[in-house]
């Protein structure tokens, strides 16, 4: 029926936007999608019965700074296994084969071996936003390229630096068995972004985003110079109590 045909391809734009802006509201997805309030709590009912979302409440804020309470639905794993999620099973049994035959090692290094396609992707596009003179930040560049292998990524500015956000982990599942997948994926983006990049969340440890904090680079030359002085402090206050330190005999 061209009605149902276009209530599921409704319905897998609704998921769609909330796999890629995070947990919403009906009327934040009714504004991003042109769609009623009305139509949208249909589809969203709609997900609601196969189990692809799940809602909760949370506070809102108005342009007066009162908070009242809305309901916010956000993807359940059943709703992100529609998303790029085939052969999971097929691949942890593999990595486990591997394991078992060559060590946790030989997975730390397929992880980065898979990675390397991002940074790949990565520096492509930095080159080209360079010859492009097109403005675009590192962390924003990692987010394109990490976008281009299926993780639907972006960035929002934060405190002394930037997030980089990953709406969607293609084997989230399988990093909840092994941790490598993620532990490399945040020491490509370091050794890329040339700053310690902090992980706040992720999909695999239950969160609904992976978060990645990107400290400025002038922020961390700042810590780094803030903390050289505060070290030339501590010694010269040492020398100063012991003023035999660093004299002959």
């Amino acid at each position: 029926m061209p009605s149902s045909d276009a209530d599921a391809s409704t319905r897998q734009r609704v998921a769609q936007s909330i796999l890629e802006e995070g947990p919403s509201t009906a009327a934040e997805l009714a504004g991003r999608l042109g769609l009623t309030a009305a139509a949208i709590r249909r589809h969203l009912d709609g997900l609601l019965q196969l189990g692809h979302v799940a809602s909760r409440e949370q506070r809102v804020y108005g342009a007066r700074g009162r908070g009242r309470p809305a309901k916010v639905f956000e993807l359940t794993d059943a709703g992100r296994a529609d998303f790029y999620q085939a052969y999971d099973q097929l691949a942890i049994a593999a990595l486990q084969a591997l394991a078992a035959s060559a060590g946790q090692q030989a997975v730390t290094e397929l992880a980065r071996s898979r990675m390397a396609q991002v940074e790949e992707r990565y520096r492509s596009i930095r080159a080209e936003s360079i010859r492009a003179d097109r403005e675009m930040t590192p962390a924003q560049a990692l987010a394109a390229a990490l976008s281009d292998e299926g993780y639907v990524a972006s960035t929002k500015p934060a405190v002394a630096g930037e997030q980089v956000c990953q709406h969607h982990c293609p084997v989230a599942h399988v990093a909840e068995q092994f941790p490598q997948l993620c532990e490399v994926e945040t020491e490509t983006f370091s050794r890329l972004l040339g700053v310690h990049v902090q992980r706040l969340a992720t999909i695999a440890h239950g969160d609904g985003v992976c978060t990645t904090h990107v400290p400025h680079l002038d922020q961390v030359l700042l810590d780094r110079t803030i903390t050289r002085r505060q070290h030339d402090d501590v010694s010269e206050q040492a020398a100063r109590n012991n003023p035999s330190t660093g004299k002959g005999n």
